[in-house]
């Protein structure tokens, strides 16, 4: 049976994981169907590989990959990285040290598997339940910037962030890649990286391109990934911005009705 895609790729949080940052049971069933069926499936998200490797490991799907840190890292179910691309410590152990707004704003870095932050947010762990994946507060005058996937802004609100972003783009504007994966999360790479340019390189080893693919997104950081992808579809909670960028993108349902698995059985005509 032709398929209309070679793959699928999605994003995690907001997109296909509930509102609880979980995956649920009728989405587990509809991507391990799908996979029966031939079609390869990417994951793509901000977070750490340590901490959404487990999420694989709930699906029996052969040769899905994980795109982790927007693109930083990717590896195979496996375990084994395909792809790794990393701030150059200078910029990663500057950007840790610029000034901001230490009331409003918290700072955060992934470097390897760790997550380092610059003070406890007891909050942040109702997104990692089901890994256990937690950060080490640590001082960042005296860190370093070895093996820096990404480092990132949290805010109390947007206008929070909206300083940092303009220091960031004024200094550094050329030398890395910056992008928000919510209203509230500024985060910064390596020039280059950034979901799309992971997956490319990845889909590019299966012997297609990212037009043969359907994406699904709702942050800015699922951008590129949508524009370049053969169909993007955005999330009805997608991010206002995100929404904005591309208004002849088919907007589906809301995350936490597992709109991307209902999604998916309509396009391939799944029972």
């Amino acid at each position: 049976m032709t398929q209309p895609f070679r793959a699928i790729i999605s994003d995690l949080d907001g997109t296909l994981l509930n509102a609880n940052h979980k995956i649920d049971n009728f989405t587990i069933d509809t991507l391990e169907k799908l996979s029966q069926q031939g079609v390869d499936i990417f994951f793509a998200t901000g977070r750490n590989y340590p901490d959404v490797s487990h999420i694989i490991r709930k699906i029996n799907v052969e040769n899905a990959m994980l795109v982790t840190s927007n693109g930083a890292r990717a590896n195979n179910l496996d375990g084994k990285k395909i792809v790794s691309h990393y701030l150059p410590e200078n910029i990663a152990f500057a950007l840790m040290n610029i000034e901001f707004d230490n009331q409003n704003v918290c700072l955060n870095s992934y470097q390897g598997d760790e997550w380092f932050i610059n003070k406890a947010i007891p909050e942040l762990k109702n997104f990692h339940q089901d890994s256990g994946f937690s950060y080490q507060v640590v001082n960042f005058g005296d860190h370093h910037g070895r093996k820096t996937e990404k480092v990132f802004f949290i805010g109390r609100t947007p206008e929070a962030l909206v300083p940092i972003e303009h220091y960031i783009r004024e200094i550094y504007g050329d030398m890395v890649q910056m992008t928000y994966s919510a209203l509230l999360c500024l985060e910064v790479m390596a020039k280059g990286v950034c979901k799309a340019n992971a997956l490319e390189e990845l889909v590019k080893l299966r012997g297609y391109t990212l037009q043969d693919c359907i994406a699904f997104g709702d942050g800015m950081n699922d951008l590129e990934m949508l524009s370049l992808a053969g169909k993007g579809c955005l999330m009805a909670n997608a991010d206002p911005r995100l929404k904005a960028a591309l208004p002849n993108n088919e907007v589906i349902g809301y995350n936490k009705d597992e709109a991307v698995a209902h999604y998916i059985r309509a396009i391939f005509s799944m029972i």
